[in-house]
């Protein structure tokens, strides 16, 4: 089968790969859609703290069922949701609850290799069935699921000023789920194009980040700052200054993950009695509360796929959105 394979930073190539066979307790399945996350574009970099090359990447998933075991509830020919974070079912985190950061978890397109290819065996609990979503929505519910998890883990309620720094794929989905939590939401990125695209599908208030962004958050909180910040750059000078963003017994929320050290300082931090924490891939009931919203509409699906290629295609064409990102959303490889 071909495979997309990112052998070393910069350099991705199609590979004939061995077929897969389905494994004790997996389902075989065809890939049809992968969505090209971040994730992506900073492997193909050599960014990503969590890699070892060469790796097959892709875990924004949607696939049709080609063998499952004769006890398995998923048949052949049904579209299915991957959730691409394999978890051992036993360890500390598993055992509470909490498989989306499983000592021993291995991400599809991180840890192992993902579906950025034509075939993969994939364990049956992973494997979500999309009933009346489209492919397309299919392979786009778990970037939605980190959104609406981080949005989870902040406790933000109904009223409560909410400020997402990012306004790209996860930002969004962000920020949909905060409207969607009742919070009186505000967008800040750097991109004057894209934070008016995110503002428009969203309805959230904007904050072009830059000399005066200070004086923005200020103004749109009365100079109290925000009850709730998600920083979801990717970025270690945002991570940092979205300390400064957070109101007195606030909550700042890391959705994005970089290699570097995080600094802050405590002062700000315990004047504030601030809570930080990390949110991490997502659950399966994120992934079932996000697609109840993409089948009510009240996701706008229609504009977050902005670009499409093939397998072949991809080769050249993630490269070139990894540095040409105007206009760019979300892009989606069409398999089958």
């Amino acid at each position: 089968m071909k495979a997309i394979v990112c052998r070393k930073p910069g350099e991705l190539v199609i590979e004939e790969r061995p077929e897969p066979k389905l494994a004790q307790g997996e389902v075989l399945v065809q890939i049809r859609r992968i969505g090209i996350c971040g994730t992506d574009y900073h492997i193909y970099e050599g960014t990503h703290p969590y890699l070892e090359y060469p790796r097959i990447m892709g875990h924004e998933l949607s696939a049709e069922v080609v063998e499952s075991p004769e006890t398995s509830a998923l048949k052949p020919g049904q579209i299915v949701v991957v959730n691409p974070y394999i978890a051992c079912g036993a360890c500390i985190a598993c055992r509470n609850g909490k498989p989306n950061c499983c000592v021993r978890i291995a991400v599809l397109g991180v840890h192992r290799d993902g579906g950025m290819c034509e075939r993969i065996s994939v364990p049956e609990v992973n494997l979500y069935p999309a009933g009346s979503l489209s492919i397309d929505q299919a392979a786009s519910i778990e970037f939605l699921a980190i959104g609406a998890h981080g949005v989870m883990r902040s406790g933000l309620r109904t009223g409560s000023r909410a400020l997402v720094i990012g306004g790209g794929p996860i930002g969004l989905g962000v920020a949909i789920f905060a409207k969607v939590a009742g919070g009186d939401v505000s967008i800040m990125d750097l991109d004057p194009a894209r934070l008016s695209f995110a503002t428009a599908i969203t309805g959230a208030r904007s904050i072009l980040a830059g000399n005066d962004d200070d004086a923005a958050v200020a103004e749109v909180t009365g100079g109290e700052g925000f009850d709730v910040v998600i920083d979801a750059t990717g970025n270690t000078a945002s991570m940092e200054s979205a300390f400064g963003r957070v109101a007195h017994g606030g909550t700042l929320v890391f959705v994005s993950i970089v290699s570097d050290a995080i600094s802050f300082p405590d002062p700000v931090f315990h004047k504030a009695e601030m809570t930080v924490m990390a949110s991490r891939n997502a659950l399966r009931s994120d992934f079932e509360r996000v697609t109840a919203a993409v089948l009510s509409g009240i996701v706008p699906f229609d504009k977050l796929v902005t670009h499409r290629t093939t397998l072949e295609g991809a080769v050249n064409d993630l490269p070139h959105w990894t540095k040409h990102k105007q206009g760019l959303v979300k892009a989606m490889i069409d398999v089958c």
